[in-house]
């Protein structure tokens, strides 16, 4: 076998060892996304489909960890369907259930990946990649949390460019991303009871994520580093 052929094999065995980067960089890549079609009308339809690919990169992930697949295909299939509606058509209500599916989605994925990177005492690179992932989808579901609950409940938060309008999937990104790493509230603030109450979930899902998960990976691996060095 030549090294072309070596090389080739070892470019197709990534996606296999790697699926959570992949996950990972696609979510980062959404950002920058974000940055540059959010508030244009042909940046809607660019945002919609690229978010229907992350969300089947989501499920992808989900079905190579030990959880309940079937479970993930339920919550995505309407997830899907509903991404797509709500591209081509503006509608509250439709905002309102394509926003929750995808909340769901993305958070009973992180748990997926939380399960998978808990599941033995040995760290693999997916697993470190895993965990920047987890991050991410953790930050996604709460920013649809939030969105779904200024629907429900206008006026839930204030803030950001627009004072008296309500805020954007972006703003609320923005707002998951700081609450969720202790960094504070920024510009945008919440005003009433279920838009503090779910900041306050996610300010004890960021700690405990921190405390639990991204330390254990840590030690493991101090561990396991540790351990090549005396051996």
């Amino acid at each position: 076998m030549n090294n072309h052929n070596i090389s080739v094999m070892h470019w197709r065995a990534i996606p296999r060892h790697h699926p959570s980067a992949f996950l990972l960089a696609a979510q980062l890549l959404s950002l920058v996304l974000y940055a540059l079609f959010d508030g244009s009308s042909s940046g809607r339809a660019v945002l919609g489909a690229f978010g229907v690919l992350v969300l089947a990169l989501v499920v992808w992930v989900i079905n190579r960890s030990p959880t309940i697949r079937w479970i993930a295909w339920v919550i995505a299939v309407p997830a899907f369907a509903l991404s797509l509606l709500s591209v081509m058509i503006i509608d509250q209500n439709l905002l309102i259930w394509s926003s929750l599916l995808e909340a769901t989605l993305y958070f009973y994925a992180a748990g997926s990946l939380i399960a998978y990177m808990m599941k033995d005492y040995r760290v693999t690179t997916d697993e470190l990649f895993a965990a920047g992932a987890t991050f991410t989808l953790l930050a996604w579901g709460f920013a649809y949390a939030y969105l779904v609950c200024q629907t429900w409940v206008p006026g839930s938060f204030v803030g950001g460019n627009h004072p008296g309008q309500p805020l954007t999937f972006l703003e609320f990104l923005s707002l998951s991303f700081t609450n969720l790493s202790a960094t504070g509230l920024g510009d945008i603030l919440p005003i009433n009871p279920p838009g503090r109450v779910l900041v306050m979930l996610e300010q004890f899902a960021g700690v405990a994520y921190i405390a639990v998960v991204v330390s254990r990976l840590i030690g493991m691996t101090i561990v396991r580093y540790e351990g090549k060095g005396t051996s």
